[in-house]
């Protein structure tokens, strides 16, 4: 899962764009970077590190130019290597870059046609990079002399038909404008804003609407599945439908955890959305009368507040906070390594010992992926004095890993992969487990005005909505990404990095 980020202004967008990155910093964590263009002369800076450590001040007043793109990463089967840090960029044709969130079921053969056929060389294992040279080879292969809508519809077109995963796409195209696309399920969110100044209009593209309630830009829609815009440098806007949408499936984990509650994706809200994932789970925390017993409803902060609301509301119970979150520590979701998110969770929150001693205490979460985090969180809470510890779960089991962008790498990690209710109930140490129904959850997210028509739920169903996820793809990214794999490519990465060192003789 990715943040991306273009803008088209009458001034230098450096700032703005930084601004943006730092209110979708919940969508990666691990490297940011920005390039803009300066009549002509991009302008780059990337590194690992949240974006407020990348960018100095230094690196701010070089980043010159009214066009710009931005991102920040959280890697899924890649490396944490500053090599793969976002934008990318092909000097030809044009000199072309490129950000993306997403991620290609069949980037091993596009990386193979790349570069057997097209011969593109690929310098990482990135999808980015491919996507980006397979945009480039395009549109040096339509280029007739002159650099127009058409061109760059007909090269996307090309995108679309050879890549399948879930991507949403910002490119910028030295001294000539930003190429928008998403891709034709609708996956991966992207949305579309404007702003009036003087000077004429001005736009924006972000994976999420809050990236352009910061900067004062007017949502005006999301980016249609298979939909390509292209707005220049003057602030001409062109789209196109380059493929026919082959349905409008978003991901419904945005809703559950990634997007910010203060966004709308598609049309629907998703704080309202949480709030409705909770009236549904209260429901059925009554409907198996397991309520009577509950004192107090907390939830595990933050993705999960607006849902605990409603459950105590409907339960007719207290809501409280019983815990503290550190805000200096990331999402322990999305950290990579096992004992790095069991650390993080002891760092990132601290019980309330008021609001838990002595109380039958149901904790409400977004979801239970590993498990790390809600087994620790139960302990706590049976430290600080509780009497019992019921858990419930926002979303339905997370059984399968999602493939399209986010990091649930093996179903062996996966907790709800092959245990019963109560076994897992057992392995966190709650006194009872209840999960959202898949059915209860595509309903507290449906909205009547949004044109989305179904869900993409392969994360809880097992069901891809590309069509083309077959065992042996499964297998391959279980291998790619589970935790020892990544262990693995760091230690590799690491050795490489004190190789290039230079060597140093003390006297």
């Amino acid at each position: 899962m990715c943040g991306v980020v273009g803008m088209i202004s009458s001034r230098p967008v450096n700032q703005e764009i930084y601004d943006s990155l730092t209110v979708l910093q919940h969508r990666g964590q691990d490297s940011a970077g920005i390039m803009t263009d300066n009549q002509g002369v991009l302008c780059l800076r990337k590194s690992n590190g949240l974006v407020n450590d990348v960018f100095s001040s230094e690196h701010m007043n070089r980043l010159k130019g009214n066009m710009g793109i931005g991102h920040v990463r959280y890697p899924t089967a890649g490396t944490l290597s500053s090599s793969e840090a976002q934008p990318f960029y092909v000097n030809s044709p044009f000199g072309i870059c490129l950000a993306h969130n997403g991620n290609l079921v069949n980037n091993d053969a596009l990386r193979k046609h790349l570069s057997e056929v097209d011969r593109r060389h690929l310098n990482t294992e990135s999808d980015t990079e491919a996507l980006l040279n397979l945009f480039a080879h395009e549109l040096q292969e339509n280029f007739d002399g002159s650099l127009t809508p058409e061109t760059i519809f007909r090269a996307a077109k090309y995108l679309f038909e050879k890549s399948s995963g879930g991507y949403a796409v910002v490119s910028m195209i030295l001294n000539e404008g930003l190429v928008a696309m998403r891709d034709p399920n609708g996956i991966r969110p992207l949305v579309i804003g404007k702003r009036e100044v003087g000077q004429g209009t001005e736009y924006m593209i972000a994976s999420e609407s809050v990236a352009l309630d910061i900067a004062d830009f007017e949502l005006m829609r999301d980016v249609k599945p298979g939909e390509v815009i292209y707005i220049t440098k003057e602030g001409e806007f062109f789209s196109k439908q380059c493929v026919e949408p082959k349905s409008y499936s978003p991901c419904i984990f945005e809703f559950v955890y990634f997007a910010r509650p203060d966004s709308i994706i598609d049309g629907m809200s998703v704080y309202k959305s949480r709030l409705r994932m909770g009236e549904y789970l209260a429901q059925k925390i009554i409907k198996k009368g397991l309520h009577h017993d509950v004192d107090v409803v907390i939830p595990i902060p933050d993705t999960s507040r607006s849902s605990a609301l409603q459950v105590a509301h409907h339960l007719g119970v207290k809501y409280r906070e019983g815990f503290i979150k550190n805000r200096y520590i990331g999402r322990t979701f999305i950290m990579p390594g096992q004992d790095i998110r069991k650390k993080s969770v002891k760092q990132k929150l601290n019980p309330i010992d008021l609001e838990i001693q002595d109380k039958n205490v149901l904790l409400i979460d977004d979801s239970i992926v590993r498990g790390t985090t809600s087994k620790k969180i139960i302990q706590m809470a049976r430290n600080a004095g509780a009497n019992k510890v019921f858990f419930a779960s926002a979303a339905p089991p997370v059984k399968y890993p999602n493939v399209y962008g986010i990091d649930m790498p093996s179903t062996s990690e996966l907790l709800a992969s092959n245990r019963t209710e109560d076994e897992l109930a057992r392995y966190i140490g709650a006194d009872w487990l209840i999960y959202q129904e898949l059915e209860d959850l595509i309903a507290a997210v449906q909205f009547e005005e949004s044109d989305v028509q179904a869900f993409d739920t392969s994360c809880f169903s097992g069901e891809y909505v590309t069509g083309d996820v077959s065992s042996n793809y499964l297998e391959i990214i279980e291998n790619k990404r589970n935790d020892a794999a990544k262990a693995k490519k760091e230690i590799e990465r690491k050795q490489m990095d004190l190789q290039d060192q230079p060597s140093l003789t003390l006297n």
